[in-house]
């Protein structure tokens, strides 16, 4: 990871955060410090709950404080979602600039393009300002095609049965 790679995971099937979450605890087990920010996913308490066992080498970092994931939220709720997944892009954003972890994985920051709630020149943004030598995981069922310029490797997931 010295590299300072940039990686995607995408597509319709299931497996983009386990991937990730699997390059976490390799980082981890070679003495790594890993973030996590969870975007339109809720809370997730059961998985936030074991994921503290794993701190301080895999910090998870949830913003939103609703139960339910995104898609599913009243207008109101959405609206008060927005605010607090700003505040986690801007911690993305921060955490990139100062280089403060080895490895971290924004998952579902692709999903926040489909969303509305991040345009792709922010997201542009965010991948430019990563510190050299860390390793960055985007996650998401899309990928816009202008994020591939950014990334080192690309990985569709896709169900076949």
């Amino acid at each position: 990871m010295d590299t300072g790679m940039t990686l995607v995971f995408y597509g319709e099937g299931h497996g983009k955060s386990t991937a990730a979450m699997g390059r976490a605890l390799k980082a981890a087990s070679e003495g790594k410090t890993v973030f996590v920010i969870h975007y339109l996913k809720g809370r997730m308490n059961h998985e936030a709950e074991f994921m503290k066992k794993l701190e301080p080498q895999i910090k998870v970092f949830q913003f939103e404080k609703s139960d339910q994931r995104y898609e599913d939220l009243s207008y109101e709720e959405k609206q008060e979602a927005q605010m607090n997944i700003r505040n986690g892009v801007n911690f993305a954003k921060k955490v990139l600039v100062t280089g403060e972890c080895d490895l971290l994985i924004l998952d579902e920051a692709l999903g926040l393009l489909d969303a509305g709630l991040l345009t792709l020149e922010e997201l542009q943004v965010l991948l430019k300002s990563k510190s050299a030598g860390m390793e960055l995981i985007l996650t998401g069922r899309t990928m816009d095609p202008a994020i591939r310029q950014f990334a080192d490797e690309i990985y569709k997931i896709k169900s076949e049965k």
